[in-house]
This record gives structure tokens, sequence and C-alpha cells, in this order.
């Protein structure tokens, strides 16, 4: 008997462990699907004119519509959302010079992070990195080098990357303080891993080919003020089902 009170009052000392909860959603574009147009490649045309370079400002997948490339977070700037301080986990990203284009197209990064550009290609290239609030970089990148920048504060948005040489190059970096963060594949999917449940937190959306804002839901119109959502997170996978962007919303030029 006594066994069993000491029990029932440990059990009732003991703090409820907090539980995760994962936000899964998926982008569609309303309008039709169009093949992404050729660049013109028209700087060192030797060894660039041999790849085949396409305009990635907009990708649609024609077989189900699904947007690539949205970029959803946990915003936590004026009026968004407060989070515990979360340890730096100090990786290291790639972002490629590869066949005269960037590759991965969007590196998503946390503040302790390093950012390391190379440069496997035959010419010399450059990354321009206007940074807000890190320093901001425009270093040359020789053929088989590479360079590396510590990203030591976040950024208030996806910075635009350039190649000042070859103008049709651009990527994006994305440097947040939490890694509640996630971009959408070619079918547009995208899920958010091992957020605080039980809150209500804020997101906000970013795609370089224009504002989501107003989208369909699941069938039901919605108005994303400024890009935000808000949802409150429960244990488990959180699915807001597929969201649906307004062709006019968004321009591949």
């Amino acid at each position: 008997m006594i066994c069993g009170v000491a029990a029932a009052s440990l059990l009732a000392s003991t703090p409820a462990v907090s539980q995760a909860g994962d936000l899964k959603l998926r982008f569609e574009y309303a309008g039709a699907a169009e093949e992404p147009s050729a660049l013109v490649v028209n700087k060192d045309v030797e060894f660039c004119g041999k790849h085949q370079i396409f305009n990635e400002r907009l990708l649609v997948n024609k077989e189900n519509k699904g947007i690539k490339d949205v970029v959803v977070y946990v915003y936590t700037g004026r009026g968004g959302s407060k989070l515990d301080d979360i340890p730096a986990k100090n990786n290291t990203h790639e972002l490629e010079n590869n066949a005269c284009r960037f590759e991965p197209h969007i590196v998503i990064c946390q503040t302790g992070d390093t950012l390391k550009v190379t440069n496997p290609d035959a010419v010399g290239h450059n990354a321009n990195l206007p940074f807000f609030k890190n320093p901001a970089q425009n270093f040359l990148i020789p053929p088989g080098q590479e360079k590396s920048v510590v990203l030591e504060d976040t950024e208030p948005a996806p910075i635009p990357v350039e190649c000042n040489i070859h103008p049709w190059m651009r990527a994006y970096v994305v440097v947040l303080e939490h890694p509640y963060v996630a971009k959408s594949d070619e079918n547009g999917d995208l899920v958010i891993k091992d957020l605080p449940e039980g809150e209500e937190l804020t997101f906000r959306v970013f795609h370089e080919a224009g504002k989501i804002d107003e989208v369909t839901v699941d069938g039901k119109s919605e108005k994303w003020s400024r890009s935000r959502f808000d949802v409150t997170i429960e244990p488990g996978v959180n699915d807001l089902g597929t969201v649906v962007v307004p062709a006019e919303a968004l321009s591949a030029e």
C-alpha cells in the first residue's frame, strides 16, 4: 500500500514531457504549368554554352502543379512568435557554382552555420551576397577553389546570391536563429519538423516569383496578411492540406 502511494505521488510530481509537432502543407499553382524558358548565355560561352541553363524563378510540376522552392518558416520578427533560445549547430552548407548555375537554388542555414561557396567549374565565378545583418560579401572564386562565410546573425529575409560575371545565375540564402523552416520539393510538398507543441506560431511564406497572400486552402479562400499565417501546433502531424496559389500572384519573369 505504501509503495502504491509513493508511486502515485511520484507520477503526480513528474512534469509532463513536452512533445513536438510537424507542420505539413503542399503548394499548388492555379495556372497552367509551363516549361521553364532557356536563359541567354552570353559570358564564357565556350564553357557555359555547353550546359542547358533554364530560368528557375518559377518551377511548376506539369503532372500535379506543385510549386517548387516555396520557403515557409517560423517568423520571429515584429509581431511574430517568441521562441526559446536554440543552440547553434555549427553546420556547413555548400553552395556550388556548378555548370554555370548555383546548386542548390535555396540554401537554408541557422546562425552559427558556415556557408561554403565552391567552384567545380572550369571558369571563374563570383558570389555577391548583399547581407543586411551579416557583413556583405562579394568575392571571386577561381576554378577548383572555395570560399567560406560564417553566418553570425539572422537575416530579415532570404538573401539573393548573384554571380556578377554570369548575370543569369541566382540563388537565395535563408539565415534564421532556429531550425523551423522548410522549402517545398518538386511536388510542392514541405514539412517543418519538431515544432514546439501547444503554441500558436506565426509562419511566413516566401517565393521569389511573387507574394503569396491570397490563397485557397482546401477549397476555402484565405488572406495571409504580409504572407503570414498562424497555426496552433498539436502533437504529431499538423496537416494544412493543399494551398492553391493564384496564377497572377507569381511571375516567371
